[in-house]
């Protein structure tokens, strides 16, 4: 299943981002809300793979750009950020997954791609 979504990685929260307006944590529970939204009545399963697609900044020449889609996204924002965000937004209780498999790669547009994972 393939979203069209920015990824957002779950920032460090604060006590006081319960009435504080930081831009990081609104854009935040703003991801959520929209993950929410796209799948709505989704069951996150006991094991699962997900690939987060990172869109390039729009900075980068297409040369640039074209040369690193699909390449390791190597640098911050952690993938345990973009997982724990992923998690959190479907998931009141997340303790039922056990196995995890997450990449996150370059791309030109936004997505997260949840894949099954065949138990032996």
């Amino acid at each position: 299943m393939l979203i069209t979504i920015n990824p957002c990685p779950k920032p460090r929260m604060t006590r006081s981002d319960k009435w504080n307006t930081r831009d990081v944590v609104m854009r935040y529970r703003s991801f959520c809300d929209e993950l929410r939204l796209k799948i709505p009545n989704y069951t996150v399963p006991d094991e699962i793979k997900i690939i987060f697609h990172v869109p390039m900044p729009p900075s980068w020449s297409l040369k640039h750009q074209t040369s690193m889609i699909g390449k390791p996204h190597q640098q911050r924002p952690d993938i345990d950020n973009y997982l724990k965000a992923y998690l959190d937004a479907l998931c009141t209780e997340d303790s039922h997954v056990w196995n995890a498999h997450a990449i996150k790669l370059w791309s030109r547009v936004g997505a997260i791609e949840i894949c099954t994972v065949k138990s032996d």
